[in-house]
């Protein structure tokens, strides 16, 4: 019995049928590729829809959250001010803890550092200052007082940068560097944000541990 097939070998085909085969492969790899792309985005879409639906309704709960704490702890601060538990100079921040010591709840003042045009003389002040005499004769304190009046990201002075400025008032008494750091302490003003919550409960071991509702610090 014969074990041939009908089936031409490769090397029997004319180039024709070849470039024919080989187009139909392609297709079907093409069509496979598109099959399998097609399925990829399809799950991905699927998942990322339903992250953001949970997202959604996450921070709605949380904003919904938010301004119950908010409007129940503005209740209290007026029941602390009553009873005189509250300082008369607290700007809005506090904390409330349970009579037994295992839960507590606090209010942050969240403000952020502001300055006024006055600032841009300022600098302009403590720079001609600075570039006219300093960098003359110690480039090391120049370049390291320099860093104290950069601006960040947003065109801002940074906070922590100029109270290590105020350190070094004292330094020198040139007209300029003087008037300047004034000019500077004059223009700041804290912005109030906003307030902020944090939620504690003392563990076993007696220490206080954070309620994190904040995604990253899980």
């Amino acid at each position: 019995m014969s074990n041939t097939t009908d089936t031409p070998q490769v090397s029997e085909l004319t180039e024709e049928q070849l470039e024919a085969m080989l187009a139909a492969k392609r297709k079907s790899t093409k069509t496979n590729q598109e099959r399998e792309q097609r399925a990829y985005v399809e799950a991905r879409d699927k998942m990322i829809n339903a992250i953001i639906t949970d997202v959604v309704d996450v921070h709605e709960q949380l904003t919904n959250l938010k301004t119950l704490c908010h409007a129940r702890m503005e209740e209290h601060a007026v029941k602390l001010a009553h009873y005189g538990k509250l300082r008369s100079n607290s700007k809005g921040g506090f904390s409330i803890t349970t009579e037994n010591g295992a839960l507590r709840v606090t209010r942050r003042r969240d403000t952020e550092p502001v300055w006024d045009e006055r600032a841009a003389k300022a600098v302009e002040l403590i720079k001609d200052f600075l570039g006219d005499t300093i960098k003359k004769r110690d480039i090391d304190t120049y370049e390291v007082l320099m860093t104290f009046i950069e601006r960040n990201e947003k065109g801002d002075l940074e906070f922590a940068r100029v109270m290590d400025l105020f350190k070094h008032e004292s330094r020198f008494e040139d007209e300029r560097w003087q008037e300047g750091l004034r000019l500077i302490k004059q223009s700041y003003g804290n912005h109030l944000k906003g307030y902020g919550y944090e939620f504690k409960r003392k563990a076993a071991d007696g220490k206080w541990d954070n309620i994190l509702l904040n995604f990253s610090s899980l």
